[in-house]
C-alpha cells in the first residue's frame, strides 16, 4: 500500500490584519487543525484535535 503525503493547504485568517502584523493560518490535515504564523512557516505549527479548534473559533465568537 502507498501512502502519499500531501502539503497542508493553509489558509489565512480573514481576521489578520491588513498591516501584516497579525497573520495567523490553518490548514485541516485530516482530523487535526494546524495553526501557524504567515510570517514565520517554518518556525512550527500548532495541531489540535479539529473538534477542540472549532470549540475555540466557537468561543471567540461569543
Amino acid at each position: 500500500m502507498t501512502h502519499i503525503v500531501t502539503s497542508p493547504t493553509w489558509t489565512k485568517s480573514s481576521y489578520s490584519g491588513g498591516e501584516g502584523n497579525e497573520c495567523v493560518e490553518v490548514a485541516i490535515q485530516g482530523i487535526t487543525t494546524a495553526v501557524r504564523d504567515s510570517k514565520a512557516p517554518t518556525r512550527g505549527t500548532l495541531s489540535v484535535p479539529r473538534t477542540a479548534f472549532a470549540a475555540f473559533v466557537e468561543g471567540l465568537k461569543r
